[in-house]
């Protein structure tokens, strides 16, 4: 309301590119290894998950820290395939409805 419709549509489309930047920059740590970047980039997707109001997003990316924080690879690699299910899935039904409604 405060924003208007069409900034708001602004907001929540960059919102979602970032999303889409996040999750993969996400897979590309744990690929190379960098847990540190990944937790950054997890509690960034936490973030804007939250922001545009995908709650379980960010419940599934809040998980991945935890997991990096325990040092538990398999709960790791299990929950990050989760996020990327999710996030996929997400995105593109957002997507979908974005299609429909032009």
């Amino acid at each position: 309301m405060q924003l208007g419709e069409t900034s708001a549509e602004d907001v929540v489309c960059r919102a979602l590119e970032e999303l889409a930047a996040r999750l993969s920059h996400t897979e590309r740590c744990y690929r190379e290894l960098r847990f540190d970047d990944m937790r950054k980039s997890a509690r960034s997707l936490i973030a804007i998950s939250e922001q545009i109001g995908m709650q379980l997003l960010a419940d599934v990316a809040r998980d991945v820290t935890l997991c990096i924080d325990s040092g538990d690879g398999t709960a790791l690699s299990a929950t990050l395939a989760r996020l990327l299910r999710i996030g996929e899935s997400s995105l593109s039904e957002i997507w979908d409805v974005q299609d429909l409604s032009i």
